[in-house]
């Protein structure tokens, strides 16, 4: 049975797309067929594509970085390292969220063993006047994998991004623990989260790590 998950964060910057591209590589490894998307991305400079979110999920799949690629990897693209409803308005536009909406619907269900939808910043980040990621979420209708890092007070917005999710009807697949640059020890701040979130499965991604503890989220349902 295929898997689809929405992978989202407690914010910006936390590792949505190390996690992304980590799963991908799994996935790949077990010679399973994988399509991954980051349908809206701020902050892109064509000239750079390598260096954006799209093109580490493009060397991931092991696609060509090119702009044909990028477009369809991520349609809805802004300039402006901003949420997307701010980067939006400074080049005269709006996110067409219905539209954005559909497109993940579609994807989905597309055939493939694993896909993923990477979202944009944080699960409240504004994406127009009146939808945020977490209205994305919903209409996508696919689990979530909660990317959260170990730095001081991880866990208060981790719990604040669970208890939005579930008071939406979410179905969180997984908590993954990033690995930042926390004073705390690593393993400190994931034994703390792991007994918080219990029987939720959480899973960590260490520096440098090859992705492995993510592999189950990546096989085939037995």
């Amino acid at each position: 049975m295929a898997k689809n998950y929405f992978v989202t964060s407690t914010g910006t910057g936390v590792g949505k797309t190390y996690v992304t591209a980590a799963l991908i590589r799994q996935a790949r490894a077990q010679g399973l067929l994988v399509q991954a998307y980051k349908p809206v991305i701020s902050g892109f400079d064509k000239a750079e594509i390598a260096a954006s979110d799209t093109g580490v999920i493009l060397d991931a799949l092991g696609r060509p970085l090119t702009m044909e690629e990028v477009e369809r990897l991520s349609p809805w693209r802004f300039a402006a390292p901003l949420a997307p409803n701010m980067a939006a308005k400074k080049e005269g536009r709006a996110l067409d969220c219905e539209a954005l909406f559909a497109h993940s619907r579609a994807v989905l269900r597309e055939p493939a063993d694993l896909t993923l939808i990477e979202g944009v910043g944080g699960v409240m980040v504004p994406l127009d006047d009146k939808n945020t990621v977490l209205d994305w979420i919903v209409a996508a209708s696919a689990p979530v994998l909660l990317v959260v890092g170990d730095y001081l007070g991880t866990i208060s917005h981790t719990l604040t991004a669970l208890e939005v999710l579930r008071m939406r009807g979410v179905e969180v697949a997984a908590v993954v623990v990033n690995q930042g640059e926390a004073d705390a020890p690593f393993s400190d701040a994931f034994a703390e989260i792991a007994k918080r979130f219990a029987p939720l499965p959480v899973l960590t991604l260490g520096h440098a790590a090859g992705g492995e503890s993510l592999a189950m989220l990546a096989g085939k349902n037995r």
